[in-house]
């Protein structure tokens, strides 16, 4: 697709511009709202049901592993029905973005859904996020597609309106939302990009509240404004996540690009892999596992010693590489979230013991741990902040958590570590056009 087709898909009337955002956002925050819904009352089943495996026999570990084999075929059979679905989607939407990839949207959104249902039911360490924008962006090209040829279907004001509305109902954070696609997509700053997707943001929200009644993600007991006195952590807690966040880059970066190159990891393999994992730590390390495991809510307030904070974080770090690594269909910012607030528990639990953090704002401090970290890790700061934000409801400390979010960034970017979109996007970019260019057929959309 050509960048004429981008500039005229980009210029419509106004009111067209309004009635095809708020469809944009409605149908987003209906599905992504079902998704989210699913989800939960899936894992909720698994926990209910599983219990105390331990506990439950050789019968049980049958189950229990029998179903994950079959998520794990599931997951290669969504692959194989759609290449683009792979990964968290959100360097597949910025490739087409910018104009270099279209998709058949029907096949990306029923792929993508289901596959993202699937990884996340097997219990790999994945966001839902990244799929939510995908399917965003899918259910904008459909809407595009109600007034234009395909071409212009997939002009930039629909896949990037889409994108905005799904990563908003995902974490109910319309802010957040409007602001990824051009603080991390890098979308010019143009009116109608403007109103199109802030209005589809808050639509999306406002219809998957209207039928889902979801409450806030991280609803932190204590919120109120961080003394004057504690202001320091900002530098602390900034530097600390950019340190972290550059780690853990690395460490993603290049264990995913090692399953790409070697030969010891076909499909196959590198799919079943996490989900056997995710079984094992069932059994032996349920911490780290969502339902099973420590909350971010609950590090609030629970005490735990400083070594055991050490290993959760360590070992959720390399589940969340792994999982990532296999290439199902799942994202990455909802783990990188957990992350932060894991490696914000134990820096606080560090400070508590040299008597230097408030204890009674354990809350805030973890906000501030995790907007940091996913700075440092996604370099989209304000993004991130207003995550939080919204996502904690601490708007009493929106400028102490910007301000810790900025520090982590600028210490990554002075630590010569690319954001980690950018780099798995230069990946997708050259394994997905290597395979358009050899199969024009194939990915001719419809």
């Amino acid at each position: 697709m050509n960048t004429q087709d981008n500039a005229a898909g980009d210029q419509p009337g106004w009111w067209l511009l309004l009635m095809q955002s708020a469809l944009i956002g409605a149908f987003t925050g209906v599905v992504v709202g079902l998704f989210r819904y699913l989800n939960d009352h899936i894992t909720l089943y698994f926990v209910r049901t599983v219990g105390h495996p331990l506990d439950q026999g050789v019968g049980m570990a049958i189950i229990i592993f029998g179903a994950l084999f079959v998520f794990a075929l599931l997951s290669i059979f969504f692959l194989r029905c759609e290449r683009l679905i792979g990964g968290s989607g959100i360097p597949q939407v910025e490739i087409m973005i910018h104009g270099d990839l279209q998709m058949k949207w029907w096949r990306v959104l029923v792929t993508k859904f289901l596959g993202a249902l699937t990884s996340l039911a097997g219990g790999l360490s994945l966001g839902r996020e990244g799929p939510c924008i995908m399917i965003g962006a899918s259910l904008g090209v459909a809407v595009g597609r109600i007034w234009n040829s395909q071409a212009l279907a997939h002009a930039r004001r629909f896949l990037a309106t889409g994108g905005a509305a799904g990563l908003a109902a995902a974490f109910g954070a319309p802010i957040a939302g409007f602001l990824f696609v051009f603080e991390e997509v890098r979308v010019p700053l143009r009116p109608s990009l403007i109103i199109s997707c802030l209005l589809a943001c808050f639509v999306a929200v406002w219809v998957m509240q209207a039928v889902f009644h979801f409450p806030l993600v991280f609803p932190f007991a204590v919120t109120d404004l961080l003394h004057w006195s504690s202001w320091w952590l900002i530098l602390l807690i900034g530097g600390v996540m950019g340190v972290l966040g550059v780690f853990y880059n690395r460490l993603l970066i290049a264990l995913t690009y090692w399953a790409d190159r070697t030969r010891l990891l076909p499909l196959h393999l590198r799919v079943f892999i996490p989900f056997f994992i995710a079984g094992g730590l069932l059994y032996l390390y349920p911490n780290v596992l969502v339902g099973f495991g420590i909350s971010a809510l609950q590090l609030e307030y629970m005490a735990l010693p400083l070594t055991a904070l050490l290993m959760l974080l360590l070992v959720k770090m390399l589940f969340s590489v792994l999982s990532y690594a296999s290439g199902v269909a799942g994202g990455l910012l909802m783990p990188i979230l957990l992350i932060g607030a894991l490696a914000g528990a134990n820096l606080v639990a560090g400070l508590k013991l040299l008597g230097w953090a408030p204890a009674d704002q354990v809350g805030v401090l973890l906000a501030m741990t995790m907007a940091g970290f996913f700075g440092a890790s996604i370099r989209a700061p304000l993004t991130g902040a207003f995550l939080m934000i919204e996502m904690t409801g601490s708007y009493t400390n929106a400028l102490l958590i910007i301000a810790t979010a900025y520090v982590a960034s600028w210490i990554a970017n002075r630590m010569g570590n690319a954001p980690v979109y950018d780099t798995l996007r230069a990946r997708t970019a050259s394994a997905l056009l290597k395979k358009v260019a050899s199969e024009p057929a194939a990915q001719s959309p419809v």
